[in-house]
């Protein structure tokens, strides 16, 4: 494609504290292919680079926290998040138009990060560096560029994913189609199945890197997002018999100041400093000015309809704040919402970091967890018979007792929807302000719209085609022909 911006392992990589931070920055620019790489500081200089793009960052970061994040952007499209300025209105409302650049720009900013990836799989292959370090960088990349893969498709449908021949002809133009979805799949599923190979288990992974358990996790989002419930089982069953996972008594506690690097519940976390080489700006984004433990910009809230779907005693909203006296005296709450609860609770979700008076926090970016694994195959086992299960039920139990709650009863969920419908109540119960992999959810059971329009009423602009984001013009403009914008953009 015309104007495929490569970073062509030729930029200045500034590694973050999440990847390896004992390595310097290196300048591949100085560097020729013919010598590099070679040694295992070269290959996991590499590795690192393919995990920058992925961290918390405002700028340059997908998995940034801020409006600038693909969770702020999802789960602003459901009942979880709601706003009413900027990319959070677009979402809120599904106004979103190819014309909007805070929802385009996701797949502008990072899909040529897939093409580096690409080449330095390439340039790993064919180094004389040590083979198992070599086999273990390869997984890495494949999975970070299938977890940019996954995430970017699942936002906008099936990419361009640039051929190697082409890219290492920087310089010859040519305009490329997007993939089919099938093939977008295979793309995707193949270097999963690939990392699931070769990366190592997660008894053996160092926190905040991705391991065995990490590349099957994003499996099961693959075979979710196409219904392919005997898959999903397999994954979640190969998850379980690595017998190193289990879920953390302290749901809470999850998102605490202390990072959870020895919780056998976090598949895949993203570690935040406060340095901002890899941040968490939550706290700001929803926090008002005149919250009294530390002010924020008051973004983003939550909706009182997700509020009131839990059950009194649910832990899980332990940190929707319903209720809080300002700096300036008020009690502010439902009754008395003012400019910061009109729509519902501050989701916070995360600590405080009450000793902290910053913009960002130390709270690290959970994003895939165990509590995943269990409600995933009980979806799957539900839907591949057609009929819910009382596995299906236990393991939806096993979820809901860490949240000190009741068992529910299989005789009140005896038919596929009213399962579905349960199923899709406990994944926003649980995942609120993770992963925004909610959207996809409802997007998967056809309830997005249908959940908009009961959110939002007469002002929700939804219509089917609103399961993917628009691409921006610039893109289409480029394609000549070849890109083609997602149906109902035109």
């Amino acid at each position: 494609m015309k104007n495929i911006k490569l970073i062509i392992i030729g930029v200045l990589i500034t590694l973050s504290s999440g990847c390896s931070p004992e390595l310097e920055s290196v300048n591949f620019e100085e560097i020729s292919p013919a010598i590099f790489p070679q040694s295992e500081d070269d290959i996991e200089a590499l590795v690192a680079a393919a995990y920058y793009p992925l961290r918390g960052a405002w700028w340059d970061g997908f998995h940034t926290t801020s409006e600038r994040g693909v969770m702020f952007i999802n789960d602003a499209t459901t009942e979880i998040l709601m706003g009413d300025f900027s990319v959070q209105l677009y979402a809120t409302f599904h106004s979103f138009e190819p014309i909007h650049e805070s929802v385009t720009r996701f797949y502008d900013d990072f899909y040529n990060k897939i093409s580096a990836n690409t080449l330095s799989i390439d340039l790993i292959e064919n180094s004389s560096a040590n083979e198992n370090v070599k086999k273990i960088g390869i997984a890495e990349i494949k999975c970070a560029r299938a977890l940019l893969s996954y995430e970017l498709f699942d936002m906008y449908g099936p990419l361009v994913v640039a051929p190697l021949e082409l890219l290492k002809t920087p310089l010859n133009e040519v305009p490329l189609a997007r993939l089919s979805n099938d093939e977008m799949v295979s793309f995707i599923e193949q270097d999963l199945l690939d990392a699931a190979e070769d990366l190592l288990p997660p008894s053996e992974t160092n926190y905040g890197r991705f391991s065995q358990g990490m590349a099957r996790m994003l499996l099961i989002r693959l075979y979710l997002h196409q219904k392919r419930w005997a898959d999903v089982e397999e994954q979640a069953n190969l998850i379980m018999a690595m017998n190193h996972y289990d879920l953390e008594s302290d749901y809470v506690g999850l998102w605490d100041t202390q990072a959870p690097v020895d919780s056998n519940e976090v598949i895949w976390a993203i570690p935040a400093d406060y340095a901002g080489t890899s941040e968490n700006q939550w706290q700001l984004m929803v926090l008002p000015s005149n919250y009294p433990v530390r002010g924020g910009w008051g973004t983003i809230q939550s909706s009182w309809k997700f509020y009131d779907s839990f059950e009194a005693d649910d832990i899980r909203k332990t940190n929707l704040i319903a209720e809080y006296v300002g700096t300036d005296g008020v009690t502010y709450n439902r009754s008395n919402p003012g400019t910061n609860m009109q729509y519902g609770p501050i989701p916070l979700k995360i600590a405080e970091d009450a000793a902290r008076n910053t913009g960002i926090t130390t709270v690290d970016i959970i994003v895939y967890r165990y509590a995943d694994v269990l409600l995933s195959k009980a979806e799957a086992i539900a839907n591949k018979n057609g009929v819910p299960s009382q596995e299906a039920i236990d393991l939806v139990n096993i979820v809901r007792n860490r949240a000190q709650l009741d068992d529910l009863l299989l005789a009140d969920y005896a038919d596929i929807d009213t399962f579905n419908t349960m199923i899709l109540l406990e994944r926003s119960h649980e995942y609120w302000c993770e992963n925004g992999q909610y959207r996809a959810d409802l997007i998967r059971h056809g309830k997005f719209s249908e959940y908009n329009i009961d959110l939002t009423g007469a002002a929700s602009e939804t219509a089917a085609h609103k399961t993917v984001y628009p691409f921006s013009l610039d893109r289409i403009s480029e394609g000549k022909g070849e890109f083609l914008q997602n149906p109902g953009y035109n």
